[in-house]
């Protein structure tokens, strides 16, 4: 059966981390190359990331978002290397094209954060079930409310891939060429992106039944399944962090 989650099960240090830890860490990521504001803290959290989903045997599952990604970043670096408003020093031409050095390093920095923010966001979307991170927001005093808006946004990825599949599978049964030429998938494009859009109406409605159902909107205190697990290490890895940042901010008042 296909799971409607981006979740790839493992048994690395890396999944081990309770989803708390993990999303402190995706603060990090994004302010602490903000507040220093040099491209070297960017590539630096960057390779710790890349470390990090390494170690979490889930690199495969990163490069098809950075590889998508990286076409709109190129086009950042090239509209900032050539009209930045701060250009004057050339880079390197390309016959009657310019690139300039304040542009190129510019976009650059703006590249690493990008790509520092896709990477930190993966290794909590790859490494952690939904439900897990769910509970821990929920136990952490969060609304259940904005525990479900997370579920929905991890699993609208899947839920949009899994409707297309399934849409596209039945078409072809009818005779619907959806394959082949690029003229023949932009015919198919158009009858295929109704069913898909009604279908995730028709979900969203369905599952706002379901919810109130088994009283989502209840004020009774929350009960769980599962009895929360506390290691020592999360806590410390959680003060690294938060240490972590307040350094960053305090060199940055500082400087």
């Amino acid at each position: 059966m296909k799971t409607l989650s981006l979740y790839q099960p493992g048994r690395s240090i890396i999944h081990k981390i309770d989803p708390v830890t993990k999303l402190l860490f995706i603060i990090l990521a994004i302010f602490v190359p903000i507040i220093i504001g040099t491209w070297g803290a960017a590539l630096l959290t960057l390779l710790i990331s890349l470390s990090f989903i390494l170690i979490g045997r889930v690199f495969k599952k990163v490069l098809p978002i950075l590889g998508f990604s990286s076409i709109i970043i190129l086009s950042v670096i090239i509209i900032q290397g050539l009209f930045y408003v701060n250009n004057k020093a050339p880079l390197f031409t390309l016959g009657p094209v310019t690139v300039y050095r304040e542009g190129f390093y510019y976009a650059l920095n703006i590249a690493l954060r990008i790509y520092n923010i896709l990477v930190a966001v993966s290794i909590l979307v790859l490494t952690t079930k939904p439900s897990d991170l769910i509970e821990a927001l929920v136990r952490k005093g969060f609304s259940p409310r904005i525990g479900y808006i997370f579920s929905s946004v991890l699993q609208i990825i899947p839920q949009m891939m899994s409707t297309v599949d399934t849409i596209s599978d039945a078409q072809r049964s009818r005779g619907l060429e959806t394959e082949g030429r690029l003229s023949a998938r932009i015919k198919a494009f158009f009858p295929l992106i109704g069913p898909v859009v009604m279908n995730s109406l028709i979900s969203t409605r369905e599952r706002a039944m379901a919810l109130e159902v088994r009283a989502f909107n209840s004020k009774r205190k929350k009960t769980f399944l599962h009895e929360e697990v506390k290691t020592g290490y999360s806590r410390f890895l959680q003060f690294i962090l938060l240490a972590i940042l307040l350094a960053a901010i305090v060199w940055r008042v500082l400087s």
